[in-house]
């Protein structure tokens, strides 16, 4: 066994798992090519790490095997092969053979036939062999010299390792898939047996399918859950039983022509590679190549692009003439699609003029349309209001498809340009269909960035024209209505015509994932007008309240100033660092709980908040004076300079594309953060005012994402309590601590709502220990008898946690992603934090898809029925609204029952609803 392992590679299942768990990349082209480049990843990983074995890599062949013929729907259910995956397979295989590695492909079977087949045989049998892949149903070929290992995640799996993942023996793995199933290949299984249960089985009867079923009697007695009824259920799928195990057994008689000496690893052809690295943009790869052949000897010459020197024609318009127009006109009208985009003076949507738009229908050619340009010199322009009549028709027809970058933007500012000098005559936008911000958004919401230029770079490789390149910067830079024509028209028109070619590249991507393109066009689109209509209408704040208020947070602040000094005993400044360390570590002793970067015992609020915990008085006071600071610069002070001049009212920004989890945010002002468990915060939630005449109605979803996690974990005990309209944190409290509903105390029914609501965050036994005042011990105690009672909740856990290790991200019930770049890093913090994320980002996007769904079907309602009733905000799962009074009864019913029928889970949504004459009043 002192000879180099034999390296089997599992190369479909690697490109199935790059092309779907990594983020996507394509080429200045449009070719994709992500998941060759994530495959070559790792296959240059491990030959790094066996640079003696013999290697073969080893594909599916097209067409089908004998599996389809035992079984007609044998991966039926699996969606066909996307476009984009599929243009990748011939450049990867290339690109496998020109590193020197054998490839395989057999036909009339699967890869892990072929691989199982290659792992026992007889030339194999003296030497390690090492079998790289995800695919859990290869457990079943590891014995004493047979290892698979995991390139993607750096997991190894021995006899051990499969006994400790699976709690079976790898002789046991086909009779555990054939119980459960696999929903992948479409492997029937026995309904209703998962994981545990089949591993609780065979386990029991010391055996696979054969021994259980000679023992059926014995089941019942077993220590499983539901062990009672399995009897009956297993019987009645017997057939189906055993069909599955063959279908879940690896062949290992493949008729191979090859042996181990065929597996060699090969020279690299350095031409072939340059050709394929140019031709996948491999930069690096590329350079790297060219290297390696010098180091060798050869000299490889870079194979230049077809067309590479030839620069796309651009054909950017600025319109100035009525013919011109007259002629972009018929364009738009009979354009099957639109990109448009607006230039205004400024950024604020409510406040800022229109300047100008652009147009663009085909790729590389758009059209600006400058409105009102003042600089001296400025050539004549077409009359405003003519040309925003003329477009009104198009802009405002639903059947004329339209494309944006940020299009929410664009739609509020046509909307506020008055024509004519009516004010109330603006352009409603409709037939808003896609929005590349949005497109790039859902398909990889982890991206930094998703503006115009980031998108242009990364997807395009193309470098946009920035605002700074035309307008200047600082105190010199020129509004957009400043700016010559000469610079802002060509500006303007990429600004649609990079819009329009976003468009084409992320649509097909997306198409390569129904349930993103679903997400995208029953979620995040019809949203967009829905946000865009909530910001115009906006909030009405008492001004002069908020002065109040600011003027008593002052005062409360000098107080808790005076009583740091009289703690400190001595004078200092506050928000100074270095003073407050001094104070707290030097001259008070306090336990130095953390140091920042720079080896400095830390000040920050997490470090103040917990030695405030520990009873430390200057703490405590610092924590509530930052409180009181934060709340009066942030609100009291800031709400009233940003009430607008036009309307009165102040008009946040809602944002799609900011929360990796779907959730909304909104900014100038941040209504998301406005604490509602302090006096204080409920305060000013009390300057939101309903006008004379009106009342504020506040809808609120009621322990959301609990339910989510119920309907998630299909837990019995937490249906129950849903379905059966009980104080879920009353009944966990009665499992929890073993007594009756009615005994329950207010402290036992604390405690498990830090239980119910930290384990759905992940939260630590150490956690929940300082959370609720207990030691550790007892803390997991709690825990440990929370699972006892909801082991559908655990159960939930611990596949997520490998779902999301094997795929690389998780999804919303309506196949919203969220990648997890760090669930299998090797440093336990950033793994274990993103196990954390896995666990919950389910529940927070599938809540943040259900409030957006709502929003939607409140809005179609109101629209189509015309009550004065019109939703002013919306935060976290609470939607706010400005009711007149006469019809707050009518409008609290409809907006219940729309909110609580957003989705159908197996527990009812339960929405509360006040009303009040301000927000606080309200919620």
């Amino acid at each position: 066994m002192s000879q180099a392992p034999l390296v089997l590679v599992d190369g479909s299942s690697y490109l199935y798992r790059a092309f779907h768990a990594l983020p996507p990349l394509t080429t200045s082209k449009g070719l994709p090519t992500g998941a060759v480049k994530g495959v070559l990843n790792m296959l240059k990983s491990l030959r790094k790490q066996y640079p003696d074995s013999p290697f073969a890599v080893v594909f599916d062949a097209k067409g089908g095997t004998f599996r389809d013929d035992m079984y007609a729907e044998y991966k039926a259910n699996r969606p066909s092969m996307p476009d984009d995956m599929r243009v990748q397979i011939e450049p990867l295989h290339q690109s496998v053979i020109a590193l020197g590695f054998p490839l395989l492909c057999v036909e009339g079977v699967e890869a892990d036939d072929v691989i199982g087949t290659l792992a026992r045989s007889s030339a194999a049998a003296d030497r390690p062999v090492v079998i790289s892949t995800g695919d859990k149903d290869m457990a079943q070929l590891v014995d004493g010299h047979i290892t698979l290992v995991n390139t993607m995640t750096g997991s190894a799996l021995d006899v051990e390792g499969v006994k400790e993942k699976f709690g079976v023996a790898p002789e046991q793995i086909i009779d555990y898939l054939a119980l459960m199933g696999d929903s992948s290949d479409n492997i029937p299984g026995v309904p209703g047996i998962g994981p545990k249960t089949a591993s609780g089985l065979l386990v029991g009867v010391n055996g696979g399918l054969t021994e259980l079923y000679a023992q059926l009697d014995i089941v019942p007695t077993l220590p499983i859950r539901g062990a009672k009824t399995l009897p009956a259920k297993l019987e009645e799928h017997k057939e189906m039983a055993f069909l599955s195990y063959q279908l879940a057994t690896i062949k290992i008689d493949v008729p191979l022509d090859i042996g181990l000496d065929d597996l060699q690893m090969g020279q690299p052809d350095h031409d072939k590679l340059a050709e394929l690295y140019t031709l996948l943009e491999f930069k690096s790869w590329f350079d790297d190549n060219q290297r390696d052949a010098k180091r060798s000897g050869q000299e490889v010459t870079a194979p230049v692009a077809e067309e590479a020197a030839v620069e796309t024609e651009l054909k950017y318009t600025t319109i100035l003439t009525q013919a011109d127009f007259d002629l972009w006109l018929k364009k738009l009208n009979d354009a099957k699609l639109i990109a448009f985009d607006t230039e205004t003076t400024g950024i604020d949507a409510q406040q800022a003029q229109l300047v100008g738009l652009s147009f663009a229908v085909q790729a590389n050619e758009a059209a600006y349309i400058p409105l009102t340009h003042s600089y001296m010199g400025v050539p004549d322009q077409l009359d405003r209001d003519t040309v925003l009549r003329a477009l009104k028709p198009i802009l405002e027809d639903p059947n004329k498809l339209k494309v944006g970058q940020h299009a929410k933007f664009d739609m509020n500012i046509l909307a506020n340009c008055a024509i004519g000098g009516d004010q109330s005559c603006g352009i409603t936008v409709q037939g808003i269909a896609f929005d590349t911000m949005l497109e790039s958004y859902v398909l990889d919401s982890t991206a930094t960035r998703h503006d115009m230029d980031s998108l242009a770079l990364k997807y395009l490789n193309h470098t946009t024209t920035s605002f700074q390149d035309i307008a200047g910067k600082g105190a010199k830079q020129l509004t957009f209505d400043q700016i010559s024509l000469e610079l802002a028209g060509p500006y303007a028109a990429e600004d649609a015509d990079v819009t329009l070619r976003l468009h084409q590249t992320l649509q097909e991507k997306l198409n390569a994932i129904p349930s993103l393109s679903k997400v995208l066009s029953e979620i995040e689109m019809p949203l967009v007008p829905v946000l865009a209509r909530i910001e115009r209408q906006g909030a009405l704040v008492d001004a002069n309240l908020l002065g109040i208020q600011s003027v008593e947070l002052g005062e409360k602040m000098v107080a808790l100033e005076r009583e740091a000094f009289a703690i400190a005993g001595e004078e200092f400044n506050l928000g100074s660092p270095k003073q407050l360390g001094v104070i707290l570590y030097e001259k008070l002793g306090l336990p130095i709980l953390s140091k920042t970067a720079k080896g400095q015992a830390s000040t920050a609020e997490a470090v103040l908040a917990e030695l405030a915990e520990q009873d430390y008085p200057l703490p405590k006071v610092l924590m509530q004076y930052r409180s009181m600071s934060k709340l009066k610069s942030t609100y009291t002070d800031r709400l009233p300079e940003q009430i607008n001049p036009r309307t009165g009212r102040i008009h946040t920004s809602y944002h799609q594309a900011v929360a990796a989890t779907g959730r909304l945010s909104s900014s100038d002002p941040n209504l998301q953060n406005i604490p509602i468990r302090t006096a204080e915060g409920r305060r000013i939630r009390q300057a939101f005012v309903a006008p004379k005449g009106y009342k504020l109605l506040a809808a609120d979803y009621s322990q959301i994402e609990l339910r989510i996690m119920a309907h998630l974990a299909k837990d019995e005990g937490l249906l129950h309590a849903f379905r059966n309209d009980l104080d879920v944190h009353r009944a966990t409290a009665a499992e929890v601590f073993g007594v009756e509903l009615a005994d329950v105390t207010i402290d036992q029914r604390r405690s498990a709502k830090a239980i119910n609501f930290g384990l759905i965050y992940g939260m630590s036994a150490f956690g929940l220990a300082k959370q609720i005042g207990v030691d550790r011990k007892q803390s997991q105690a709690y825990i440990d008898r929370y699972f006892a009672r909801y082991p559908g909740v655990l159960e939930y856990m611990e596949r997520t946690r490998a779902q999301a290790a094997e795929q690389g991200f998780v999804e919303t019930i309506f196949g919203r992603r969220l990648y997890l770049p760090e669930i299998n890093a090797k440093n336990p913090a950033l793994r274990k934090g993103a196990e954390r994320t896995a666990i919950n980002a389910p529940m927070q996007g599938t809540a943040a898809d259900i409030i957006k769904k709502a929003m939607v079907a409140v809005d179609n309602w109101l629209t189509s029925s015309g009550l004065d009733a019109k939703v002013i905000l919306q935060v976290h799962d609470e939607l706010v609204l400005e009711v007149r009074e006469d019809l707050v009864d009518q409008v609290r019913d409809e907006i219940r029952a729309h909110m609580s029928d957003a989705v159908k889970l197996d527990v009812p949504l339960l929405v509360e609803v006040g009303v009040g004459n301000n927000w606080d009043e309200a919620h």
